[in-house]
């Protein structure tokens, strides 16, 4: 093998023509290429560089760096690159090289253009984002309607084990949760309430409290963390091994086959787990108010009694009902907007955990605000 060689030529004005030869390997001695730097960067009315590999031996990633490094002071000085004189293979390796960003090192300063055009990129997305939920909604929407007329392809062997999931089986941690929150709402309201003498009304607050909201939230947050996240995984697993795309070929609704019966699940057992979520919260609130204070086990249950209503009930009922709605729709959009590898399993899981949590306080405050101006 020829040693590596390196010629400068000008065919014509204003072209410069690089003749490579010999093995442009990095075992061997590969020639300076500080003179064909120069020339491409100083040369005055210089308007094409090209390449001539005819008498090319062999090459490997030397010949692609001097190449690239070639090609980039030529798109710095606004020079025409014509790379057909260069191995295929070469030109492929080349384009795939421009395919890839460079990495860009983060410095300290960034300056206000940045940061404006960050604020852009984010609203510009947010706004996708929106119209990416609408989008799918519409056509959970459109589903439901076809399930309805019993036109919608899906098992029902399917629905019933997702119910058991979602609901029998969530009874263990909606339990622990529930009795503690309604233990800590009554050590919250009975350090103030003990110092008037009202110990009895710590059978207000834990009741209305866990019926009225906190049963419902803390219910919703947890099928997010429990359920959202299961759905999102499951879709997202599906989506990457192309099983989704599957159920399209055969010309069967990834959503009437796959969304439906699992949002269907989570708004028929939310109402029913959020009721008893609230007793959960009750008892918690009874053995607090019963040992550590001297209120009757019969006392106190009266005093709750007294103190919530069937409008009460129904009405965090509802909320669990929507939270269920939330939870469901967040995660089954974020299973079907997956990637196509397992990391992006990952990131859909976690957005769909704090797409429904974040959802669920916003549906939180504006159901209270409602509730507070209808009365209720």
């Amino acid at each position: 093998m020829s040693a590596a060689q390196l010629r400068l030529n000008h065919p014509e004005a204003g072209i410069l023509q690089i003749q490579m030869s010999g093995s442009w390997t990095l075992a061997s001695d590969l020639p300076s290429t500080n003179a064909a730097e120069q020339a491409v960067q100083g040369a005055q009315g210089l308007s094409r560089l090209c390449f001539e590999t005819g008498n090319l031996e062999n090459w490997d990633s030397g010949l692609v760096n001097v190449v690239y490094k070639l090609a980039r002071h030529a798109r710095h000085a606004d020079v025409a690159l014509d790379l057909s004189g260069l191995p295929k293979g070469l030109r492929d390796l080349l384009e795939l090289a421009e395919t890839v960003a460079p990495h860009q090192e983060s410095s300290g300063h960034h300056p206000d253009s940045a940061f404006f055009a960050e604020v852009g990129e984010e609203a510009v997305a947010f706004v996708r984002s929106v119209v990416d939920i609408l989008r799918f909604v519409g056509g959970v929407a459109v589903s439901m309607g076809r399930m309805l007329t019993g036109r919608a392809r899906y098992r029902a062997s399917d629905l019933f084990v997702i119910l058991q999931q979602v609901g029998a089986q969530a009874l263990p941690i909606v339990s622990l949760i529930s009795l503690l929150v309604g233990l800590i709402l009554a050590f919250v309201g009975a350090v103030q309430l003990e110092q008037f003498g009202g110990d009895i009304y710590i059978a207000n607050l834990v009741g209305l409290g866990m019926v009225r909201d906190m049963g419902a939230m803390m219910t919703g947050v947890i099928m997010a963390g429990r359920t959202g996240a299961a759905y999102a995984a499951e879709i997202g697993t599906m989506t990457v091994n192309e099983e989704v795309d599957a159920l399209r070929t055969m010309g069967i609704s990834p959503i009437d086959f796959l969304v439906v019966p699992r949002i269907l699940a989570l708004i028929l057992m939310m109402p029913l787990l959020t009721l008893y979520a609230d007793l959960m919260g009750i008892l918690g609130g009874a053995l607090v108010g019963t040992t550590l204070f001297d209120i009757g086990v019969y006392e106190y249950f009266r005093q709750t009694r007294s103190a919530i209503d069937l409008f009460d009930i129904f009405g965090g009922m509802f909320k669990g009902l929507v939270y269920g709605a939330i939870v469901a729709v967040s995660g089954c959009l974020r299973g079907m907007e997956c990637g196509r590898s397992s990391a992006a399993v990952g990131v859909a899981t976690t957005s769909a955990v704090v797409t429904g949590i974040v959802f669920i306080v916003v549906a939180c405050a504006v159901l209270t605000v409602v509730y507070n101006v209808l009365d209720i």
